[in-house]
């Protein structure tokens, strides 16, 4: 796990928890339940990778590659940034029922798309999301490695999904950003990045929004308009 998926995954932990904050006290059970998880300093943690993947875009290569290995994982490499109902199908016939979507980099879908897994809550308190000390943060990294999601959803292969940690009726959701502009000795960057997490659903539509974080991952990154 590198620099830009432990950013991308402590924004996401920081945005629920300000969410949880916000949301308005309802009565009866539904609010209940959320003091008590806000009290016991329990959150729902979005699980998302943003990497930093070397991708050759175009060529005579297909759309996108599945491979389902022996141990049951399996990898899916992205040529063009195409069909993306497709790999959701193709998926689908390897019993992996997921929501892809595409974007350019420096958009993303909004927040709020769909519920967060039992397997991703974590007793991480705010303070520790946004604390700077070292030990706290290798603390918060370590504890993210073993999120549900975490687990589902890995940088490895292209972007590699491992059934056995999905439970009956979650959803793989991922979102995959391009770079529209090959990168070039010149012109360094990433071909694509990605986010992933698991849901129970159901997932809204993607509702796209600008993401300036894109273009400030480190050295790699080009810059914005590139």
């Amino acid at each position: 796990m590198n620099d830009t998926f432990e950013d991308r995954l402590l924004a996401e932990l920081k945005a629920e928890m300000a969410a949880r904050e916000a949301r308005p006290h309802a009565s009866g059970r539904r609010s209940l339940r959320t003091r008590m998880l806000t009290g016991t300093g329990v959150v729902a943690a979005a699980a998302a990778a943003a990497v930093a993947l070397p991708l050759v875009i175009g060529g005579q290569a297909p759309a996108y590659a599945l491979t389902q290995h022996a141990d049951g994982s399996i990898s899916l490499q992205i040529n063009e940034f195409r069909d993306p109902d497709q790999v959701e199908r193709d998926l689908a016939r390897l019993g992996v029922q997921a929501d892809i979507s595409y974007l350019p980099l420096g958009k993303r879908c909004a927040d709020g798309r769909a519920p967060f897994v039992a397997g991703d809550r974590t007793s991480l308190t705010k303070e520790e999301l946004e604390s700077q000390d070292p030990a706290v943060q290798a603390r918060v990294r370590r504890v993210t490695e073993n999120l549900a999601s975490s687990k589902a959803i890995q940088p490895k292969n292209g972007i590699t999904i491992r059934p056995k940690f999905i439970r009956p009726g979650q959803i793989v959701m991922i979102e995959v950003v391009e770079n529209a502009r090959k990168p070039t000795t010149e012109h360094p960057g990433v071909a694509f990045q990605f986010s992933g997490r698991l849901t129970d659903g159901p997932v809204k539509p993607c509702r796209v929004i600008d993401d300036p974080s894109a273009f400030d991952i480190g050295t790699a990154t080009p810059p914005p308009g590139s």
